[in-house]
């Protein structure tokens, strides 16, 4: 039986070049189906990133949903959020639990819904609501100032955060009434002709202009209106969104008010103020508020909470709301109508999701990617077009209900400040993925090919992100995401892509995707040798919280590779087995571990090499990855020599026989000088080496091969032995 690796053999990267944990990205190859093709060059320069390398990189990239590792620890001590477990992340489950049983109208009543024609808003509603308008008084007082001044003011804003409302309360205020709305799509050039005879009202807003590239609304315009408007002593309030075409037009940007002041208004003009008081206080109440809800959303919120209080509505509608109106927003912002987004907003809102909380100009890089696939899909004749110079990302991120800030982003050189976007509410990415994929099964053709395309990048950040947003996409539906994209990926040539594949698995199952378990138990025990390659690096991942189960089927593995060929046990498979149980110890659940590999250790040479080949693995690793960090075993060993745990007599046992053993003995010796080096530089490392080295000595042989190590070993570049070598070896027992 051959490797799967025998058949992309990896070449070392030149000394300048791409290394090989991190492969160079091959997406200028990419064929017709979004994905590099496999052979010729991108083939050679494809090579396996280590285990440990590949977990690092999933760990810090992963979205902030999944936050993998977070409350995980290394045996609860000395290793930080980096080399946790994958398990025990958080993430927003009950985004997939189910669909929404009641769908709320979000639409404010009566003259904050859009106007659909000319018409006379009725005095009693704007009454009504002036009783429950909030706003920054000296927003008002200086739009109230410029809209007296010129008659005519432009006000912009983001949709839905209460730009009209504040409209007609500035036309209320004035006293300009009556009211009259005017139709969106009321060209400029005509704007000056609604305001005659037949229309004798003071107060005119027209709301959500139309405009276009070739008829933007120009101060000629609203000049013209201004004059027929003070013929008439009338006013008029534009509102306008953020992408809206406008030349030589001063605009007032609106500010909506905070949703616990909107809120608190509303259920005055509902309830009384102890009621107010009380519904404010429930638990429910302040997570809405967090969330920074649109004032619309605030005003349907005051009414569910009306008529909890009156005891129409359960405690679970309130629980529920926040939920709902979220899954609203996302199911608007792909319908098609005459307020549609565009498609190129709608690629944006798809690629923030995939990379929430990374870099911004990284976001907008791979939405064009995208935007272009979706152009192909609705039009394979048509040749796509991407403007280089689009919308601010100010605007592009107000539309999205999202933000920008500054943050470090992890990368192979260190920390990089970057500029970075995230949705405001952290539930966004989950279920605008959701939507994609199951209400919008036209545009998955252009999303796998993105997808895939991500998946040959040359950076970590974004392969992984490829692979968390399958994995959203799979525990949606996880029959269409195995088929048209996990198993592609699992039995390709190609290690980036099977590492994708690896990642997109194991974060399907950190959000609770079922019989992910059981997927890779059966490509373990399958006759392909890749998808073999993808359930073994897999197991090291999600094994921790099922270290027996995992342990079991990596010893099923080395068996059958032992049994298949004998004569080349050392080859590419047998390296993954044992980096595979190199993760198992150093995760959450090392105890459990490693009780299980000493059990099993002297089952069969194949299990014996697998165990010790892991636990030597085990051993280079330090803290942080450093040069010179605490190296991680030790680390561990000397909190369990001062607690009395397991590890205290496993890890000497492991250590006597990875010294002993034939097939470890020199790899063995060469992380015991590591260490000694690093004891030349820690004093704690120097402490715990000392406790540990006595342990290792129970016969002449043990004792003559450590003694010699310390007496001949060489310092770094070929300096005498380093002074700490001899104080260690004052600690061996005499033989």
């Amino acid at each position: 039986m051959s490797s799967p690796e025998a058949e992309a053999p990896a070449r070392p990267a030149p000394a300048n070049g791409p290394s090989a944990d991190h492969p160079p990205a091959e997406s200028a190859a990419a064929d017709d189906t979004g994905q590099a093709p496999e052979g010729g060059e991108a083939e050679d320069r494809d090579q396996p990133q280590t285990a440990w390398s590949a977990r690092r990189d999933l760990v810090d990239h992963s979205p902030r949903t999944m936050n993998v590792g977070a409350q995980a620890r290394f045996s609860g001590g000395v290793v930080g959020d980096q080399h946790g477990g994958i398990s025990g992340g958080h993430f927003s489950g009950d985004v997939f639990l189910g669909s929404k049983t009641e769908v709320y109208q979000l639409a404010v009543p009566g003259p904050t819904a859009p106007a659909a024609a000319s018409g006379e808003v009725p005095r009693a509603a704007l009454e009504e609501l002036a009783g429950c308008f909030v706003a920054e008084e000296q927003i008002m007082d200086r739009l109230l100032d410029r809209l007296r001044r010129d008659r005519v003011l432009v006000l912009s804003g983001a949709r839905f955060s209460g730009r009209r409302t504040a409209a007609l309360m500035l036309l209320h205020r004035l006293g300009a009434l009556p009211v009259r709305t005017l139709v969106r799509d009321t060209s400029p050039s005509a704007l000056a002709d609604q305001f005659g005879e037949r229309h004798p009202a003071r107060g005119h807003v027209l709301c959500d202009l139309t405009t276009r590239g070739d008829q933007p609304l120009r101060e000629p315009h609203l000049l013209a209106a201004r004059d027929r408007l003070a013929e008439r002593d009338a006013y008029l309030v534009v509102t306008v969104g953020p992408t809206a075409a406008l030349e030589d037009v001063t605009v007032e940007q609106w500010r909506p008010p905070a949703p616990a002041d909107v809120l608190a208004a509303r259920l005055r003009a509902l309830t009384d103020e102890e009621t107010t008081a009380k519904l404010l206080g429930l638990p429910a109440v302040t997570d809405f508020l967090d969330r920074g809800h649109q004032p619309r959303e605030v005003a349907a919120f005051a009414r569910l909470l009306a008529r909890y209080a009156a005891g129409e509505v359960t405690e679970d509608a309130i629980d529920g709301f926040s939920l709902v109106s979220l899954e609203n927003q996302v199911q608007e912002w792909f319908e098609e109508d005459e307020s549609s987004l565009h498609l190129r907003d709608k690629a944006f809102l798809v690629a923030l999701a995939a990379f929430d909380d990374g870099p911004y100009a990284l976001t907008a890089e791979l939405s064009d990617l995208l935007y272009r696939f979706l152009q192909e899909t609705e039009n394979p004749a048509r040749v796509p077009e991407v403007p280089v110079f689009g919308t601010h990302a100010g605007k592009r991120l107000q539309l999205a209900r999202a933000e920008l800030y500054l943050d470090d982003e992890h990368t192979e050189w260190g920390p990089v400040t970057q500029q970075k976007a995230r949705f405001r509410d952290e539930r966004a990415p989950l279920v605008l993925l959701r939507e994609v994929w199951t209400g919008h099964p036209s545009s998955r053709p252009a999303l796998i090919r993105w997808l895939r395309r991500l998946a040959d990048d040359g950076r970590p950040l974004v392969r992984t992100r490829a692979a968390s947003t399958v994995a959203v996409l799979a525990r949606t539906d996880l029959p269409s995401a195995m088929a048209l994209v996990i198993e592609p990926w699992g039995t390709s040539k190609l290690f980036r892509h099977r590492l994708v594949a690896v990642n997109a698995l194991t974060l399907a199952h950190l959000v609770g995707t079922p019989n992910i378990p059981r997927i890779l138990d059966a490509w373990c025990a399958g006759d392909d040798p890749r998808l073999r390659w993808v359930a073994v690096r897999a197991y090291g991942l999600v094994g921790p919280e099922r270290p027996e189960q995992a342990l079991a089927a990596l010893r099923g593995a080395v068996r059958r590779l032992y049994e298949d060929t004998p004569h080349d046990t050392d080859g590419a498979l047998a390296q993954e087995l044992a980096q595979s149980v190199e993760l198992l110890l150093l995760s959450a659940a090392s105890d459990r571990v490693l009780t299980e590999l000493r059990r099993h250790l002297d089952d069969d040479q194949a299990v014996r090499d697998l165990t010790l080949g892991g636990f030597v693995g085990a051993c280079r690793r330090t803290e942080d990855d450093e040069r010179y960090g605490t190296p991680l075993v030790l680390g561990w060993y000397a909190r369990a020599a001062g607690e009395g745990g397991p590890a205290a007599r496993g890890l000497p046992s492991l250590w006597r026989h990875a010294l002993a053993d034939p097939h470890t003995t020199r790899q063995a010796l060469v992380v015991l000088r590591d260490w000694v080096l690093i004891a030349d530089r820690s004093t704690a490392v120097e402490w715990a080496l000392a406790a540990l080295l006595p342990t290792l000595v129970t016969t002449a042989a043990e004792h003559q091969r450590l003694s010699h190590l310390l007496r001949t070993m060489p310092g770094e570049d070929g300096n005498p032995p380093p002074p700490v070598a001899a104080r260690l070896l004052t600690t061996l027992p005499a033989r």
